[in-house]
């Protein structure tokens, strides 16, 4: 290693916190050479293999190649990978790269990972899922079984120390990385509304290559924006610019291309963030960053995930730009202006946090932990894990949260749970369906229909000349080689329809047509879905939908396959069963009472329950009034309102609120007979809430909130108990001798008393009575006396009489 990189001078030091403390956290911006300086530097410390961890294919094999070709050995010597479908290792091999899955692998079958001292795990600042799951594993075997073995944690970008604190206060190691500068040129104004990323990027590309010189990277979010800007950019450069797409899905060959230096003249890589990070990109002097990345988004209330084109963070752009200055000083173009900029996100949300956690809720039960005990930087939702652990008990993975023998199968299996279930229960018929689905789609622009696919894939040149849809040879032959790889790996089983295959996977995405004209579909897993108008898939009854766009209304449809329901009994019929449904129906406004065979959601068979019995009906009205909402009358929310009174001053009284008399069984006596939302809006709740105090609580409530105050003539006045006070109205002389405010409830609340005229006219509202009398009431008498004279008005209300009478004429 003659050439010198920045790295160089931090690796002293990180190889001794490795010896003094056995792990390390490094802090290394792009460029400095860690992914192929650190494994090598580490060969003489560590006894053992030397594992690392890539979070991409491509990254792994061209770091491994890179280090081989430092030692002047072909890959497979010292330095060795191992990537899904592929292994270039020996009995010599000391440093194995791998990719993130693979090393959970390892620790599953073997947690001490024996002949292993060193694991890194480069480009964490990724935070994909497996990284994150690797290094808690990793960490807790440490912890447990090999105390001695080393842990590298290795990032750009990303915040070191709460990963140091999370490895126990791990020592932080950090190289400052080669000093190119890169010059930033923001957009002057905002991309105009409605113009499309790609014409917007074609634009900035073409005068990044007439102002500068070299190798220019673009960032782009994926395979069909690089595709329609590559069509742009046909024909409007130089011949001497050649245009070199970059992504995940392309086969190596093509990836090496996109990678190796110019042969001449000028390359433009236009690439996804597959580019970002680990990968040195030859002649790279310029990058355009068209400020977008695609990112997978699961919902767990719907169960689906979809991909979402979203702004990059600040911390990718900042990845990004620092592909400009790798080798020389270089120049980075933004598609936003500079104010845009402070609105980005600081770093991209971990994968944990937005995935599908079904693979992680598997890996969690075989290692035998719930992932509370597991250090991991970000913890797994509990939503999402727990939507992931029912699926899992739904393919008969887990019971009672253990794992199953059949679960041990899944995860032996490259897959997602749902397509690993697949595989095992259909044998090697499946493993073609397997490799599909687990796949991109290879001819975009179909219809929906899955059994296109199927035919694409096992004859491609047949499948071109009778339709009119490309294939995409390239993932034509992944998946080919995937399937062959993935049926050496089960055993053979019954034999299955390719629907019942699919209903396999996806037993919660059998979808029943709704009624009318729109095909639009209930899941047995309780969510919609809807076909294309256009769509031939959505003339079937019954379907199983392989691929839904996420949305958590009424997902669409974009994979799928037609079931027959003959199919669908051979395969769910323990969990096909009648049930006697009494529900309301908001579309009718009244209780049905049906008799239905389900499965799930799905009501493959309805008739009407002529005999259901009256505590059916009342539940169904139940129902019905938590739709509609309780209506009370006046005198049942007095009644409530009393008792409420007692609740709020601390007396045991039950609670007759909406929420719990609707959430309860309380009403259901009361409801019995009631069928119609005529029956229920006209229904008196008085007698139901009364029915909820014992004797005791009645006697307390009278004596303490009566209904009614009693005047000083014995006259009983309703207490309007709707108010934020207690109220009556009484006219003022039937007060007279009162003494002591009126009062309801044990705290003394005093009642709110609008004083009337003898012509029941207000004429003051009180709620201190002889506050009243010694204020106020002078100035009142003095007005009642010219208006009433014929009433008694006494200067001392409170020893006088009560009445309601005028005085005798002449009097």
């Amino acid at each position: 290693m003659t050439d010198r990189l920045p790295i160089d001078e931090a690796l002293p030091a990180l190889k001794d916190a490795l010896a003094k403390a056995g792990r390390a956290v490094l802090m290394a911006p792009p460029g400095a050479g860690k992914t192929t300086r650190v494994p090598l530097a580490l060969l003489d410390q560590v006894s053992g293999r030397i594992v690392m961890l890539e979070p991409r294919r491509l990254a792994a094999r061209a770091a491994a190649e890179r280090m081989a070709e430092t030692l002047g050995e072909p890959v497979g010597q010292t330095v060795g990978y191992r990537i899904r479908g592929e292994a270039r290792t020996s009995r010599a091999t000391r440093i194995e790269v791998v990719t993130e899955g693979i090393l959970t692998r390892m620790l599953q079958s073997d947690p001490e990972l024996t002949g292993i001292g060193c694991v890194i795990f480069d480009e964490f600042h990724e935070r994909s899922l497996n990284a994150d799951l690797g290094l808690a594993l990793t960490w807790e075997a440490r912890g447990a079984l090999r105390p001695d073995l080393a842990i590298v944690v290795m990032s750009a970008t990303l915040d070191a120390e709460p990963v140091a604190a999370l490895l126990d206060n791990a020592p932080v190691i950090v190289s400052e990385g080669r000093a190119f500068p890169v010059e930033t040129r923001w957009l002057g104004r905002p991309l105009a509304t409605g113009m499309r990323l790609e014409a917007a990027t074609a634009a900035l590309v073409e005068e990044a290559a007439a102002e500068t010189e070299g190798g220019i990277l673009v960032f782009l979010p994926g395979e069909a924006e690089i595709r329609r800007t590559e069509a742009l950019l046909s024909g409007r450069l130089g011949p001497e610019i050649a245009l070199r797409p970059l992504f995940g899905a392309m086969d190596f060959a093509a990836q090496r291309a996109a990678i190796a230096p110019a042969s001449s003249g000028r390359k433009i890589v236009l690439a996804t963030s597959i580019a970002e990070t680990s990968l040195t990109i030859q002649d790279i002097r310029v990058v355009v960053d068209a400020g977008r990345a695609r990112r997978l988004r699961f919902d767990p209330g719907s169960g689906m995930a979809r991909l979402v084109t979203e702004r990059i963070s600040r911390a990718e752009a900042e990845q990004r730009r620092g592909r400009a200055g790798r080798v020389a000083e270089g120049i980075c173009y933004r598609l936003w202006t500079k104010g845009e900029e402070g609105a980005l996100p600081a770093f991209a949300p971990p994968e944990i946090a937005v995935a599908d956690l079904s693979g992680l809720a598997l890996e969690l039960a075989l290692w035998g932990s719930d992932g509370a005990d597991l250090a991991f930087l970000t913890p797994p939702p509990a939503p999402a894990l727990a939507e992931a652990r029912a699926l899992l008990e739904g393919l008969g993975a887990l019971k009672e949260g253990r794992i199953t023998t059949h679960g041990r199968a899944l995860a032996a299996l490259p897959l997602h749970p749902r397509l690993a279930h697949m595989l095992v229960t259909a044998g090697p018929e499946a493993a073609t369906l397997a490799a599909l689905l687990a796949e991109r789609d290879p001819i975009r622009g179909a219809p929906a229909d899955l059994a296109l696919r199927i035919a694409a894939v096992t004859n491609p040149g047949r499948f071109e000349a009778e339709h009119p849809w490309q294939v995409h040879r390239g993932t034509v032959e992944r998946i080919r080689s995937e399937a062959k790889r993935l049926a050496r790996m089960v055993q053979p089983a019954v034999s299955y329809s390719l629907a019942e295959m699919a209903a396999l996977a996806y037993p919660d995405r059998i979808g029943l047509r709704r009624k009318g004209e729109a095909p639009r579909y209930v899941l047995s897993g309780g969510k919609g879905a809807v076909a294309a108008e256009t769509d031939a898939l959505g003339r079937a009854r019954l379907i199983v939908a392989t691929d839904l766009d996420g949305d958590p209304r009424e997902a669409r449809i974009r994979q799928g396959i037609t079931l027959t329901e003959a199919e669908l009994r051979r395969l769910h019929a323990p969990e096909i069963a009648w049930q006697d449904i009494c529900a309301w129906s908001r579309r009718e406004g009244r209780v049905l009472a049906r008799k239905q065979e389900r499965y799930g959601a799905l009501v493959l068979d309805d008739r009407h329950w002529p005999d259901a019995p009256p505590e059916a009906i009342a539940r169904g009205a139940l129902d019905g009034l938590r739709q509609i909402g309780l209506t009370l009358s006046p005198v049942a929310a007095r009644f409530r309102a009393r008792v409420d009174i007692l609740r709020q001053d601390g007396e045991e009284m039950p609670d007759l609120s909406d929420e719990a008399l609707l959430n309860g069984e309380a009403l259901l006596p009361y409801l019995r007979g009631k069928r119609t939302e005529a029956d229920l809006r006209n229904l008196d709740l008085t007698e139901a809430l009364r029915g909820q105090l014992d004797w005791g609580q009645m006697q307390l409530l009278d004596r303490l909130v009566p209904s009614h105050f009693e005047t000083p003539l014995g006259r009983r006045v309703p207490i309007d108990y709707s108010g934020a006070a207690p109220a009556i109205e009484v006219k003022l002389p039937e007060m007279y001798g009162v003494t002591e405010h009126p009062s309801v409830g044990p705290k003394r609340r005093p009642l709110r008393i609008s004083l009337l005229s003898p012509g029941n006219k207000p004429i003051q509202v009180t709620m201190d009575l002889p506050g009243f009398w010694d204020g106020s009431y002078a100035d009142v008498r003095k007005e009642m006396r010219g208006r009433y004279p014929r009433h008694p008005w006494p200067e001392n209300p409170r020893e006088a009489d009560p009445t309601t009478r005028a005085k005798p004429r002449g009097t």
